[in-house]
């Protein structure tokens, strides 16, 4: 039997952001009662809650949401849990020396998602501030596995943001990011993964539902 597992945190207006992210706002703007229909005005960030992101995030002439295939946000997929029944350490480094036991489903193309347990921290301060945090070396690394897509439950790879980054979404690297996932705990070693981005042409990223299809 096929059963779905909502990989999503709710969007919720007022929710917590990174500090200089745009903040998030979900508002009435009309009800039954004032035009016959319920309506409503949302205002956040592309990399809002469960969001992915693509190169031109980070690459003024790196592929935008709309312009990368379908293909790279759906298929099978690989869970690596790295805190089996627990959630890994505030800040603890995700090494190298981590993922080497996993190396062989590091290969071209592959989709991969990681679990530190963090996504329990959602909606607290925390979460934005003490999450696990991949090292650049590790970043490399995985970059140079040239897998396709990338996913995990904290809201961001690393702390050293902007070289981790800059290495996973490289010209001819590109690895689509899938961050502030959750239930991950509920997923089998091998799934489908599901994480449709809007087509916003032109840009960075978008916020999904990421759902896994398991068998």
């Amino acid at each position: 039997m096929t059963r779905l597992v909502d990989l999503s945190h709710p969007l919720e207006h007022g929710q917590a952001t990174f500090p200089l992210d745009p903040k998030l706002s979900i508002i009435t703007h009309n009800t039954t009662t004032s035009i016959g229909y319920n309506i409503t005005q949302i205002s956040m960030s592309t990399h809002q809650g469960t969001h992915l992101d693509v190169p031109r995030h980070f690459y003024d002439d790196g592929a935008s949401v709309d312009a990368v295939p379908l293909e790279r946000f759906f298929g099978e997929a690989t869970l690596i849990d790295l805190a089996p029944g627990a959630a890994l350490e505030p800040k603890q480094p995700i090494t190298v020396e981590m993922l080497l036991p996993h190396a062989d489903v590091f290969c071209p193309g592959a989709k991969i998602v990681y679990r530190t347990g963090w996504d329990q921290a959602f909606g607290r301060p925390e979460y934005f501030t003490d999450f696990p945090s991949m090292t650049v070396e590790a970043a490399r690394w995985i970059a140079s596995r040239r897998i396709g897509l990338l996913g995990m439950d904290t809201a961001t790879p690393g702390s050293e943001w902007k070289e981790i980054h800059l290495a996973l979404l490289a010209p001819g690297t590109e690895i689509v990011l899938v961050e502030g996932l959750t239930n991950l705990e509920l997923l089998p070693e091998r799934f489908t993964l599901a994480a449709f981005p809007l087509t916003i042409k032109g840009r960075d990223g978008s916020p999904i539902r990421a759902v896994a299809i398991v068998e």
